[in-house]
């Protein structure tokens, strides 16, 4: 009887090392080698510091960006959660008619156009980076008149929505997305 709980303890102390230890250490070490970027989190860089992830939603507010997708967590990455509303919940209808509203406000949409559902439905993770390329362009003369853009940088403005925007993931999974905060950044550089 002792013996085997010496056995099972010597056992359980080399699972722990090789599995606690050994593997994480080894799978960190291959995905440094192979990825490096994306191992340590994409994060963005400007003049050495970092300014975000292309991984996790910004806040972006101003007329002068592309807004991302609503947060129930205001962009915070720690808790990292939906709302939990159900689609029975009146809050969670009067939260989505409200941002319907001041979208068709500030874009000056007529009532009976389409908004993309992104643009009014937070997403489950409330981090959710990237819009459809349909949200965009909804938001692209906002961000031009907000910016006083002039037709050649309107045009400029308009590529830029087409070039960065990714195709589904190995061309079936998911949908047409453009990250907002490469987005953003690159919208700081039409001059």
């Amino acid at each position: 009887m002792k013996t085997q709980s010496v056995i099972a303890l010597k056992i359980l102390l080399v699972m722990t090392v090789l599995t606690g230890v050994v593997y994480p250490l080894t799978m960190t070490g291959i995905l440094q080698l192979a990825f490096p970027g994306r191992s340590n989190g994409s994060m963005v860089y400007r003049e050495g510091q970092i300014i975000g992830s292309e991984l996790i939603g910004q806040k972006f507010d101003s007329s002068i960006y592309f807004w991302p997708r609503p947060s129930a967590i205001d962009y915070n990455p720690i808790p990292s959660s939906g709302s939990n509303l159900g689609p029975a919940s009146n809050k969670l209808k009067a939260q989505v008619e409200q941002r319907r509203e001041l979208l068709l406000k500030v874009h000056h949409i007529d009532h009976q156009s389409e908004i993309p559902i992104e643009m009014i439905v937070a997403s489950a993770s409330g981090l959710d980076p990237h819009i459809s390329p349909e949200a965009a362009l909804m938001q692209a003369s906002r961000v031009a008149s907000a910016r006083n853009l002039n037709e050649n940088q309107k045009d400029e403005l308009l590529q830029l929505i087409s070039d960065l925007s990714e195709k589904p993931q190995i061309l079936i999974f998911g949908q047409p997305r453009i990250n907002v905060f490469k987005l953003n950044l690159a919208l700081d550089n039409i001059r």
